[in-house]
């Protein structure tokens, strides 16, 4: 059977993930002075104005200064210093309150911070190294993050920060075979002419793709509307929360509806979805199956899951009713247990906040710790 399946990025200028970006770079703020620190953070973002919302609660106080500094550092550093837009002159107006004592309640018992599903998932391309990504998502995000890395290095000029991708894969037998279209549309200086922003885009695409995989020249759409100046919060409103399909698997697989951006780890729309990816590709990478679906449920203020439920797709090696057993007896799905399995009382969560949550590279400093592969070795031995 063929079939084709798209999947969309979106860059770190792009309105909503300004919002993600501010958002989690206050949760970092906060957890830098207090491990403990709740934060559940929202952001909006228009011409020339940010708007801050929410609920946090930290032992060591948090300056409105230091918040407004933080704010701006985050607009600089993705590079808005636009008219419309900039870090050095936006408006910034702080709603912050404390958490709400019914809320603290259930959670300082250790209970989950809220009720909800999660869903992890992790999948083998064949052929590819896609982190165990699907590959459309995988793709999408790569072409924006080429681009932006350019874009800071000084490497091209007249490329803005606010852009969006889209690939569509063609598969055969479920395994990729080619790249059918690719879509870039990406805010540029005015100087530039469209001839000039797609000779510059083409080439971070034909970078990113698998050799020989380019599309045919007229499956290769940018900017199709046009001209794309105005952008960032200037041309559209940018709200925290809103790309959590870009977030996580680019549709590929079920999500629970919860946001991750803002949140401390007691809230399992957060931490649970990062505990069930660290399952879902160490299973995969055990080769226990080339395909595994997770989901989990919890309710406000009880610690213990209420379900766990497993899909490999067919693609399981072994009975999929044992490797739940396995999890069940090897790994503490509390929220508690969560957090202390993936150590996530850090402030690691800035480098989350654009090109997607999972697929990337862990490192020495607890950034992406659930993409580590270290349970894989240890489910091997339990078949």
């Amino acid at each position: 059977m063929t079939y084709l399946f798209t999947s969309e990025s979106v860059s770190e200028g792009h309105p909503d993930k300004i919002c993600d970006r501010i958002s989690d770079s206050l949760l970092d703020l906060y957890l830098s002075k207090d491990k403990y620190a709740r934060a559940a953070i929202e952001t909006l973002a228009t011409t020339n104005r940010v708007v801050i919302a929410g609920e946090t609660r930290s032992s060591v106080p948090v300056s409105a200064e230091e918040i407004e500094d933080r704010v701006r550092a985050a607009i600089r550093d993705i590079g808005y210093e636009q008219e419309g837009f900039s870090w050095k002159t936006v408006k910034i107006e702080n709603l912050l309150h404390r958490q709400s004592a019914d809320i603290a309640q259930g959670v300082d018992r250790e209970g989950a911070g809220d009720q909800g599903i999660m869903f992890g998932y992790a999948k083998k391309e064949y052929g590819f190294d896609s982190n165990f990504m699907p590959l459309a998502i995988y793709l999408s995000s790569k072409i924006l993050q080429n681009l932006s890395r350019a874009r800071h290095s000084g490497e091209i000029k007249g490329i803005e920060p606010d852009a969006k991708s889209q690939v569509t894969l063609e598969y055969d037998n479920n395994r990729p075979v080619g790249v059918k279209s690719v879509v870039v549309s990406t805010q540029h200086a005015d100087y530039l002419t469209q001839e000039e922003v797609r000779a510059t885009v083409k080439q971070y695409i034909a970078q990113t793709l698998p050799d020989g995989w380019m599309p045919a020249d007229k499956d290769i759409l940018i900017n199709p509307t046009g001209r794309f100046v105005i952008g960032g919060p200037d041309g559209d409103t940018g709200l925290t929360g809103r790309k959590i399909i870009v977030d996580t698997y680019g549709g590929y697989a079920p999500h629970g509806g919860g946001a991750f951006s803002g949140k401390d780890p007691t809230k399992v729309d957060r931490s649970a979805a990062y505990m069930l990816r660290y399952l879902a590709k160490n299973i995969v990478a055990a080769g226990l199956a080339d395909e595994c679906l997770l989901q989990i449920s919890y309710a406000i203020g009880i610690k213990d899951p209420l379900s766990l439920y497993i899909d490999c797709k067919g693609t399981a090696r072994v009975d999929e009713e044992k490797i739940l057993k396995v999890i069940k007896e090897n790994i503490d799905l509390t929220p508690r247990g969560i957090i202390n399995k993936l150590d996530l009382l850090k402030p690691i969560y800035t480098p989350t906040s654009a090109y997607g949550h999972f697929g990337r590279t862990p490192d020495e400093a607890g950034h992406f710790s659930w993409e580590r592969l270290d349970l894989s070795e240890k489910l091997k031995t339990c078949f």
